[in-house]
């Protein structure tokens, strides 16, 4: 039987679970969490919850190096996606069964996480480590960089460019043809008609 390691047992974590099993039902899943003291030694009451950063290395020898992202923000997933991979661990990319994907000229790098509802059509390229939340939708010939986040709901049109670590909240829609430069914030809500230059916060419609 396969194994994978959820990274976080909490908040997104959870969803991923889900998604997982769609994929494998009798998979081994385990969850890592090195900060929550309010968690039981099994969630739900069947999946192991590691504490220690120092036992993961024990797990990958003994059950499996494959690898999931369950947090969130683009820093986090950074983080832990380079400090697993140091020390064994494989990025595995987490396709919802759910979501549907182009099948020409798409591509998804290691690592990604892409949930249930989300439509991604043809000519996109999704970098590793992101994060595509449920009813996502990404339109022809996008470029989305590394270890982007998106919110549930958010609409990204044809011929789009988000540079690496972009986080973009719930709803929000970007334009055609529209550029965003590194670590961009894209509020909840927001209508982005223009390129947005490199660690900007935009929010509004027009977002500004």
């Amino acid at each position: 039987m396969s194994s994978l390691l959820i990274v976080g047992a909490k908040g997104f974590a959870k969803e991923l679970l889900e998604s997982a099993l769609k994929l494998c039902p009798d998979r081994k899943i385990s969850f890592f969490d090195d900060v929550s003291t309010d968690l039981p030694d099994r969630l739900y009451g069947r999946f192991e919850v590691i504490r220690s950063f120092e036992l993961i290395s024990d797990y990958f020898t003994s059950s499996g190096r494959n690898f999931a992202l369950g947090v969130g923000s683009p820093s986090l997933r950074q983080r832990f996606f380079k400090e697993l991979i140091d020390i064994g661990g494989i990025p595995e990319t987490i396709v919802d069964p759910d979501a549907s994907i182009g099948s020409f000229g798409t591509s998804i790098g290691d690592g990604t996480c892409i949930m249930a509802g989300t439509k991604i059509t043809n000519d996109v390229s999704i970098g590793k480590g992101c994060l595509i939340n449920l009813n996502v939708t990404i339109g022809h010939d996008s470029i989305i960089g590394n270890f982007c986040e998106m919110s549930p709901g958010v609409h990204i049109s044809g011929n789009v460019h988000l540079g690496d670590a972009c986080n973009l909240g719930t709803g929000a829609v970007i334009l055609p043809k529209v550029e965003l430069g590194t670590s961009v914030t894209v509020g909840a809500g927001a209508v982005v008609t223009k390129d947005v230059p490199s660690w900007a916060t935009v929010k509004g419609i027009p977002a500004r």
